[in-house]
């Protein structure tokens, strides 16, 4: 039985009725991972030995199995531990840095019985959307392979498209799990703040305003899959809810780019909920701030932090090491992350301005929690399909700013906390995946599900990408 296709709860349907074993899950799933990466590059260390055995021992156990991903095979972002293998965020003195316990996630998915296949790409301490490092190397679009596939969790994005595991995890700070989500064409959750244990990630987000901005959930081929993997590695579980009670926002078209393609697809779903739910459009409270609040929280500390961990031991030199990489290519350290750190340098707030976004956060909060209480929005994820390799980190990390334009869409839950959910919706004209984003506060992630569910089920939804099968 071909497993590709299959997604975590269709892996436990094909166990439960006898038509694959976990065991032959994970073969299938090695298969399509030797099959397709050495194109794509997205697994950057596997297990498959150690997931075999443990695969055999889910099927002998098959009986007394009651965990609720029991026998599933899924992949994992490099960024958490997993007990024997590496953590490096792409760093050459990392190279080595063997784990010896698990995040608390990767606990969570190994006691509810996951088996986990590999880890998958990110770029250099996950400090940028698009995914390179000097270590692993770049990982490309399962659609296009001379486009992006996002970043920091392009590895999980791009295993899920192909297929090569039945669900992922990934991480999101600054639309780490959405902008890979909506390039690749899968489903993925960025939980709200404080909601999953980021305890064993890599790099740990110790700065209280940075921290509200991280949420921790799973890149899937369904909602139900992301509801099931959610509910197993948060904190609490979602609370009940229902969707009919929920009025649904639409962001309007404003000034910052957004396709064709995007607007049409936005105006789509709106109509179609227009006949089932009660819908609105209206630009939500503090929306407009939010992407300059997102690049100065991410600039808190001038990126001090992250230079400490990228250079280790040595003397923190991200100018000295970005001229280096340009002008000759032998930086240890990628140009994207030493180009990021210039930028956190050249953007931190002052003093008086972090008081201020501090009292903006405590009003914000409040306020927002009201606005939300019973309200989801529907937003873009980014201005158009997955760009060229490049096109993406110019847009983002130019010195004049451009991330003004183009970041609002993502920053807003960061900023905020919020979860969000990220759905395929349809393709644009090169047939790359374009996907909206559901959002609401804290507690109303059944709610987004319910709504997604929905999405996935009237519009495009995950659909596996073919890559090279006709080679």
């Amino acid at each position: 039985m071909n497993v590709w296709d299959l997604d975590a709860c269709g892996v436990l349907e094909a166990m439960g009725s006898g038509k694959v074993t976990s065991a032959q899950a994970v073969q299938g799933y090695r298969d399509q991972i030797e099959r397709t990466n050495p194109t794509l590059n997205y697994l950057v260390e596997d297990r498959f030995a150690k997931a075999l055995q443990e695969a055999k021992e889910c099927d002998r156990r098959q009986q007394e199995g009651t965990g609720k991903l029991w026998g599933v095979p899924i992949s994992i972002k490099e960024a958490y531990n997993v007990a024997g293998m590496k953590t490096t965020g792409g760093l050459f003195h990392r190279k080595d840095q063997v784990e010896e316990s698990d995040a608390a996630v990767t606990a969570k998915l190994k006691a509810a019985g996951a088996v986990i296949l590999g880890k998958t790409n990110t770029p250099t301490l996950c400090f940028c959307q698009e995914s390179e490092n000097k270590l692993y190397g770049r990982t490309n679009n399962p659609w296009n392979p001379e486009r992006t596939a996002g970043g920091s969790s392009s590895g999980e994005g791009a295993i899920i498209a192909v297929g090569g595991a039945a669900a992922g995890i990934g991480s999101d700070i600054g639309g780490s799990i959405r902008f890979p989500s909506h390039f690749n064409g899968v489903v993925g959750f960025k939980s709200g703040h404080g909601q999953v244990d980021q305890q064993g990630h890599f790099p740990f987000v110790d700065h209280p305003l940075q921290e509200r901005m991280l949420g921790l959930g799973p890149m899937t081929k369904s909602v139900r899959d992301t509801r099931l993997i959610y509910n197993i590695i948060a904190k609490t579980p979602a609370p009940k809810k229902e969707v009919a009670d929920y009025v649904i926002t639409f962001l309007p078209q404003t000034t910052y780019p957004l396709s064709k393609v995007t607007v049409t697809l936005m105006h789509q779903v709106k109509a179609f909920f227009n006949k089932e739910l009660e819908t609105e459009e209206a630009v939500p409270p503090w929306f407009d701030p939010s992407a300059l609040m997102w690049q100065e929280i991410m600039s808190v500390d001038g990126g001090e932090g992250t230079a400490k961990i990228a250079f280790g031991d040595r003397a923190a030199r991200p100018v000295w090491e970005y001229l280096k990489e340009i002008t000759t290519g032998k930086s240890e350290w990628h140009r994207h992350l030493t180009w990021a750190l210039i930028g956190a340098r050249l953007f931190r707030p002052g003093a008086k301005r972090v008081r201020e976004i501090e009292e903006i956060l405590h009003q914000g909060d409040e306020e927002l929690d009201r606005y939300l209480d019973k309200r989801i929005l529907v937003f873009p994820v980014y201005h158009c399909g997955a760009p060229i390799h490049g096109d993406l980190y110019r847009e983002i990390f130019s010195i004049r700013k451009t991330f003004l334009r183009y970041m609002p869409y993502v920053a807003y839950a960061n900023v905020w906390g919020l979860p969000s959910l990220t759905i395929p919706v349809g393709t644009d004209g090169d047939g790359m995946p374009i996907s909206l984003q559901l959002m609401s506060r804290n507690r109303n992630e059944e709610a987004l599900f319910q709504l997604g569910e929905i999405v996935e089920k009237q519009f495009r939804g995950y659909l596996r990408c073919d890559h090279g099968e006709d080679q």
